[in-house]
């Protein structure tokens, strides 16, 4: 390799990127505060990645002499992308009108604080690693108005009506029966005592991980995607502030899962010790006392999944409310479960299909009424079905659970008339 021109490259590609890290520290040491806009996130972007991927093309993660400076243009990236997503949620955090954020705004300004004050002690380090190497720095100055904050205040006129409203009721009704099953799945990682860091530790990465998170994170854009796309347009802009709410509890769970991830990609590609090789383990050790590994972990458990836990389950009321007040009702009235009625089994299949929809659905027996999402509900009214001697039901609600409750009763409730199970039809099988 031409040595020259490698480092000839390296200086072109580190240019911005260390002109960035000296306005950080100018600005720090000058005791400024707010400096760091959304502006200076995106130009510390993206000049690490491409300072990342020029080194990682050229083998320095192999090499003794320029492993340091190529894990600090990492850090940079990552704590940049945290930090980014984390400008974002403060800035547009009232816009959002969430009723319940607790201690949210005061938790982020700390988490905000963490990241900023990382990025603040890794540029000196990073402008004397290039010193080390002999790497030309620019005497041109950034200048704060180069760095200016996006927001003015102004808000432009909306004058774009949408008057395809059918499509929106069919899409709400998607997108709050998903969102309802991104909360139900996110629940695992649902706590309410802030967690120790030795337990932390026990959790990071074997259950909270980049890879978890980022699942989380392509889920809660998919939402957002979609509301954007067939929801967001009239009626959600001038009327419908549930709508907008509901938008809120997955965008804000979208940008935290967006941070969580990089700062755990950060931590367990960084910072966790699997390396064994010792220039390995001692660049770990210099980049830890930059970023002390313990409260990058307390920040991503206590603050990001812990929030991005709360709003899931802050929303959940919200979308079953427009979920029922969108979907399509039906009624239908079918046999019950042959000689047995309605025992365990076939209970438990009827509440699955109607919790796996979101929508209300009410079994009714006579004058009374009974909630079919909950297997004791059906129980209860199987009571009054073997006292009453009644042979036949109606279940009314979600158009869609019916169809399938419709399928169920044909065969028998998928058993025999001993209650012996048998094979659910093809329909089913998310029942299985």
């Amino acid at each position: 390799m031409n040595n020259s021109l490698f480092f000839k490259k390296v200086e072109s590609f580190s240019s911005a990127y260390l002109r960035c890290c000296i306005f950080i520290s100018d600005n720090a040491s000058a005791g400024k505060k707010d400096f760091f806009t959304k502006k200076l996130y995106s130009k510390l972007i993206g000049n690490s990645v491409l300072l990342e991927d020029l080194l990682d093309i050229h083998g320095a993660k192999n090499n003794s002499d320029w492993y340091f400076y190529r894990e600090l243009a990492a850090a940079v990236r990552h704590l940049s992308l945290a930090g980014y997503a984390q400008k974002h949620i403060s800035t547009r955090l009232s816009s959002y009108e969430l009723k319940d954020i607790g201690n949210f705004e005061a938790d982020a300004k700390k988490n905000f604080i963490f990241l900023n004050d990382s990025l603040i002690k890794l540029a000196p380090a990073i402008l004397q690693e290039a010193k080390r190497l002999n790497i030309h720095v620019q005497s041109h100055r950034y200048k704060p108005e180069d760095f200016i904050q996006i927001p003015t205040g102004i808000m432009l006129e909306y004058d774009i009506q949408d008057e395809n409203q059918d499509v929106q009721k069919r899409y709400i009704v998607k997108i709050a029966n998903q969102f309802l099953s991104v909360a139900k799945d996110f629940n695992k990682f649902r706590f309410y005592e802030p967690h120790s860091i030795d337990d932390i530790k026990k959790m990071v990465p074997n259950k909270i991980n980049e890879v978890e998170m980022r699942h989380f994170e392509m889920l809660a854009h998919n939402l957002q995607s979609s509301f954007d796309s067939y929801v967001m347009h009239g009626r959600y802009r001038v009327e419908d502030g549930e709508y907008k709410r509901l938008r809120s509890s997955f965008s804000i769970v979208f940008h935290l899962t967006q941070e969580i991830g990089r700062m755990l990609h950060f931590y367990e590609r960084h910072l966790y010790p699997t390396g064994y090789k010792n220039v390995y383990k001692k660049t770990r050790e210099r980049l830890a006392d930059l970023v002390p590994p313990d409260k990058l972990l307390d920040k991503i458990v206590n603050y990001g999944v812990f929030y991005a836990s709360h709003f899931l389950e802050g929303g959940k009321a919200l979308a079953k409310k427009i979920l029922n007040e969108n979907i399509e009702r039906e009624k239908v009235e079918v046999s019950i479960p042959k000689d047995r009625g309605f025992h365990s089994r076939p209970s438990l299949l009827v509440a699955k299909i109607v919790r796996h929809y979101g929508g209300e659905v009410n079994l009714l027996v006579k004058d009374a009424s009974f909630d079919a999402s909950s297997v004791l509900d059906i129980q209860w009214a199987g009571g009054k079905i073997e006292k009453d001697n009644i042979d036949k039901v109606i279940f009314e609600g979600d158009s869609r659970a019916i169809e399938d409750i419709k399928i169920l009763a044909k065969v028998n409730y998928a058993e025999d008339t001993m209650g012996k199970g048998k094979p659910l039809p093809s329909e089913l099988g998310y029942l299985k």
